[in-house]
């Protein structure tokens, strides 16, 4: 059996931080943010609203788009990097609120690429029919752990939700191919240092601000630019397609320039390139599900058309899914 995509949902805070706010609290100028990010603003969730707050709503809306009622979920995943608190898991959090009582329910965490790597375990635990419904949220209040005084990260990131029910579809449809891939060399250029094991929370971890993000931006930068288009490629291989074959491209958004590259990279034009980083900047987990959900919305994705969806995240983590949308799904 194939797993596709039969529902969607997507949830955004209405706080919203623009290049011109944050030109008056950093050294930032408006042009100088988008023409290194492409981002114009970003949504910041309420003081009161943690992660599993918005991907409730989310997965809410999810379950609504399919039809599907919560008992009738055998699995949540919730992919975050800011979870409600270290232990229990978020997803245990949503799974009572949904009232999804006959769930198992785990995060994953494996930065931005979060939702790739959820949507590919899925689609493994339906292929063997282990589980029939499996409700994949990215979720993200990455507003909690940014340092905004720190203009090389503030200026990227956003907080909202992104919620996928996966079923069995034809044999023809749904999830023809994925890979994942890590490389743990990379793991210092994008971390929050401190609240674990190896640097617990203390007054001196707070006060030399360690439980801020901290990113080398140039090494992650080379790493999505080599590894997006390469991803691609090898995942169309493995479900015996080739560049040409596209209908669209539903990238991480993280930077326009990276999301450009790789557009060249496939030799795709960007009419066919999803792109709504300049509305919701980085929103990491929630990145591919609201890029992709937005991309229905918009009609530009029809039943029938072959999707790529590609991202990158610390780690260094990053995957690739081949999905050919269900007839009359859009």
């Amino acid at each position: 059996m194939n797993a596709g995509i039969v529902g969607m949902g997507t949830y955004v805070p209405e706080g919203v931080l623009t290049n011109a706010d944050l030109e008056k609290i950093v050294d930032v100028s408006n042009d100088w943010i988008i023409e290194r990010t492409g981002i114009r603003e970003r949504r910041i969730a309420e003081p009161e609203q943690a992660t599993s707050d918005l991907a409730v709503i989310a997965g809410e809306r999810a379950l609504a788009d399919a039809g599907v009622d919560p008992l009738e979920v055998d699995l949540i995943i919730v992919c975050t990097n800011t979870a409600d608190m270290t232990f229990p898991a978020t997803a245990c959090l949503v799974q009572e609120r949904l009232g999804a009582r006959r769930a198992a329910a785990f995060d994953l965490v494996a930065g931005c690429t979060g939702f790739v790597y959820g949507v590919g375990l899925s689609s493994q635990f339906i292929a063997t029919g282990a589980y029939r419904t499996v409700l994949v949220i990215g979720a993200e209040t990455l507003s909690r752990v940014i340092n905004y005084q720190d203009r090389n990260i503030c200026v990227l990131f956003g907080d909202g939700a992104g919620a996928a029910v996966l079923r069995p579809v034809a044999s023809s449809s749904g999830i023809l191919a994925f890979r994942l891939w890590a490389d743990g060399a990379g793991a210092p250029f994008l971390t929050l240092p401190a609240g674990g094991s190896r640097m617990p929370t203390s007054q001196e971890t707070v006060d030399k601000k360690l439980h801020y993000a901290t990113m080398n931006g140039r090494e992650i930068f080379k790493f999505a630019v080599r590894t997006l288009g390469e991803a691609a490629l090898e995942v169309l291989t493995m479900a015996g397609f080739n560049q040409s074959d596209i209908d669209f491209l539903v990238p991480h958004q993280a930077n326009i320039r990276i999301i450009e590259a790789a557009a060249r990279r496939l030799n795709l034009p960007m009419e066919k390139v999803m792109v709504n980083v300049d509305c919701y900047g980085n929103t990491s987990t929630a990145s591919i599900p609201l890029a992709l959900h937005e991309a229905l919305q918009e009609g530009r994705i029809k039943g029938g058309d072959l999707i790529v969806i590609v991202s990158f995240g610390t780690g260094l983590t990053w995957g690739a899914l081949v999905i050919k949308w269900p007839d009359g799904k859009n």
